[in-house]
């Protein structure tokens, strides 16, 4: 059975298979760091990194991945008929396929792709979001603001793709290369002028930025995530700062940064002087500074100090980490050319984004919210900001994935320990790693005394949350948002909180 991301990323072939161009293996190829055994004159009609999808004329990229080594199907593509076989790896001659040896197969493909598609970041305005959290809802929002009557914003994000004229599912926050100036090339053509892309710390490490031209680099926030990948939040936040500091290949025109945050403030000390910087936050000395803040179960009203002046903003969204998540995406257009005082109006129009505090209504007295906080912070600001609109208790269903940073695990515990009246710690993703195994570790954050339930089945576990749920309460349903499958060895298994919630929640008013 395939995985959620492998039926997502088919659902994106038939752009690709649109934008697909006919061009000479020696114009792509730079003009240094190429070793070419081979003909250069061979015709490329697409750039593939698997060798399942490789068609007569691709030109193959063989690099090591999380769980294969293209290197090791270099010979299903030679005979797939690939045209041309790129790699890092000891140079291998295959007869009647040009070979190329490189010193990093990921930078080639970033450059590669560039070339074939035109360069559209050279045309297309394109802002990056990076952080911990609220990468996606910035980015929505930011393209909320943007938008103008018959001028469609592209975005790229861990939910949607907006190509201009289409839509399709995510299948990675930030694509590979070849599929992400794909895409660029396909907003060019729908006649988009401007997109805002979540940049993801693996997409960064991957090199699938290298050398992407932004206009606008953001920095949101930084706490502990993905270390199982990065193993420090030291190395964590030097992926991050490579968007804002020319090592990835480019520098932004203007780089926006959150003032509140130690490492933020860490960044705006390296940021190069040519790079005009932008700040965002509650201190004095913000460029965007927020201030008389007001929040209600209804939502947000603040006052934003800019440069155009102090402008009141209002809000559905709830939460302070909202109010920030809106500043961001203010200064981001306003760094984009846009007046703020023109678009804050639309602030208020913005809902949010699917499976962000999305609330499930079937008539029950208490709220019911779904949304994807999954890291300690994350969690601890969802928890935070209920609590100050929820008149009952507060009840919470989490988990933590497998194979990931086991160290985030009993933080997530005691998070939801301290912050929730009673939690059902229960199933999230747990991928090739036994439950018992991941419950293990989250036990390790439990304090002596402690309201936590411990549910492999994450359907009961939502199940049994709501039957404790009473007048006034609260249930949050954390870890997955707008997802809607299950990973369990290498197969995703359909289940979306949403509609489980749903289900369950008309089930028990018929009385079953």
């Amino acid at each position: 059975m395939k995985t959620q991301t492998d039926q997502n990323k088919d659902l994106a072939i038939d752009f690709r298979e649109r934008m697909r161009g006919i061009m000479p293996l020696r114009q792509l190829m730079p003009e240094t760091d190429c070793d070419l055994r081979g003909n250069s004159s061979c015709l490329i009609s697409d750039l593939v990194t698997d060798s399942r999808r490789v068609s007569p004329g691709s030109l193959f990229f063989a690099f090591a991945g999380s769980r294969v080594d293209g290197n090791s199907h270099i010979q299903e593509a030679v005979d797939r008929g690939a045209a041309g076989i790129v790699t890092g790896e000891d140079h291998v001659d295959h007869s009647g396929v040009a070979s190329l040896h490189v010193s990093d197969a990921r930078k080639a493909l970033a450059r590669f792709a560039r070339r074939y598609h035109g360069w559209p970041d050279k045309t297309l305005r394109v802002s990056g979001i990076t952080g911990t959290n609220g990468k996606t809802t910035v980015t929505a929002l930011s393209r909320h603001l943007m938008e103008r009557s018959g001028r469609p914003v592209g975005l790229v994000g861990t939910v949607k793709y907006h190509l201009g004229d289409r839509e399709i599912p995510s299948f990675k926050t930030t694509p590979e290369s070849a599929d992400l100036y794909a895409m660029l090339r396909s907003m060019l053509a729908a006649g988009c002028s401007e997109a805002v892309m979540e940049v993801s710390s693996h997409g960064i490490h991957q090199s699938r930025v290298n050398g992407l031209h932004l206009e606008v680099a953001a920095f949101l926030n930084l706490s502990r995530d993905h270390l199982d990948y990065h193993g420090t939040m030291e190395d964590y936040f030097s992926e991050k700062r490579r968007i804002f500091t020319g090592s990835n290949g480019s520098l932004p025109k203007v780089a926006v940064v959150n003032g509140d945050c130690p490492y933020g403030q860490r960044l705006l000390d390296e940021i190069p002087t040519q790079v005009r910087s932008i700040t965002f936050g509650e201190g004095r000395n913000s460029d965007f500074r927020v201030r008389d803040i007001s929040l209600s179960a209804e939502g947000s009203e603040f006052v934003l100090d800019c440069p155009e002046g102090s402008i009141v903003t209002r809000s559905p969204m709830l939460g302070r980490y909202n109010v920030m998540n809106i500043a961001a995406s203010l200064a981001i257009v306003y760094s984009m050319g846009f007046s703020v005082s023109k678009v804050v109006h639309k602030v208020g129009t913005f809902d949010g984004v699917d499976g962000r505090m999305e609330p499930i209504e079937r008539g029950q007295p208490y709220k019911v919210l779904v949304d994807y906080a999954h890291t300690p912070d994350a969690l601890r600001n969802a928890l935070g900001m209920l609590r100050e609109f929820t008149h009952g208790k507060l009840h919470l269903v989490f988990g933590c994935g497998g194979d990931r940073d086991r160290g985030k695990r009993m933080e997530m515990t005691r998070v939801a320990s301290a912050g929730a009246d009673e939690s059902w710690a229960t199933s999230d993703n747990p991928r090739t790693e036994p439950q018992g195994d991941i419950f293990r570790d989250m036990r390790k954050g439990l304090p002596k005394r402690s309201k936590v339930n411990f549910v492999d089945d994450r359907r009961r576990a939502i199940s049994l949350a709501l039957d404790a749920s009473e007048n006034d309460d609260c249930l949050l349903i954390a870890g997955k948002g707008h997802e809607a499958f299950q990973e369990v060895q290498y197969t995703s298994i359909p289940f979306d909180d949403r509609l489980v919630a749903d289900e369950l929640l008309n089930a028990k008013s018929l009385g079953f």
